[in-house]
């Protein structure tokens, strides 16, 4: 299963916080196309994706939602932002994940316990980084989580936990976290 973590500092952690300019959510309209980006391509639906989001926005940080998956996922922008916010709305105030619908769930967890559990499973947890290694001489198991930071990086307690992680890169240029995502899934798409 390709996995992705995306991260956000600014993303907001209550659902009455996320209104029509998406922007003023914390960047949620980053979010939602990071999320439409992972899960589709032309008119179909990757049917071997799992997300997790890492929101550390106010009032309730940090927040994690894991979607999978699943046929009945929204595509379009404002249907993801509606599926957001009512995940927020029903999320618990501790850990263990609550299922909202079908391959969309919620926990109050942290990015760096998020990252460990991830690591425990035995996945290979490469991190996106314009100084990493070119993915294209990264030997590809199946097995990997792709960390992606927001457009304003990992805060420096954040950058401290990830000094350990291998670091990879997509390509010589600064991208969007989406079309960062799509170079990622046709590398695997190509190779796996």
């Amino acid at each position: 299963m390709k996995t992705f973590l995306y991260y956000s500092k600014s993303a907001v952690t209550a659902g009455n916080m996320i209104k029509d300019n998406l922007m003023q959510a914390g960047r949620m309209d980053i979010v939602c196309n990071v999320i439409i980006s992972v899960f589709f391509t032309s008119n179909h639906m990757r049917d071997d994706v799992k997300l997790h989001l890492i929101f550390d926005g106010p009032p309730n940080a940090p927040r994690h939602l894991v979607l999978e998956s699943n046929k009945d996922l929204p595509i379009s922008k404002k249907d993801v932002a509606g599926l957001i916010k009512k995940m927020l709305y029903k999320s618990p105030n501790e850990e263990g994940l609550r299922e909202i619908f079908p391959g969309a769930s919620i926990e109050k967890k942290s990015f760096e316990k998020v990252i460990k559990e991830l690591d425990t499973e035995g996945k290979d947890v490469l991190l996106l980084d314009g100084k990493g290694k070119d993915i294209r001489e990264f030997k590809l198991k199946g097995n990997e989580v792709f960390i992606i930071g927001d457009q304003d990086g990992f805060p420096k307690d954040k950058d401290k936990f990830l000094k350990k992680i291998d670091k990879i890169s997509v390509g010589p240029r600064v991208l969007f976290a989406s079309q960062v995502i799509t170079i990622l899934h046709n590398e695997l798409d190509r190779k796996l």
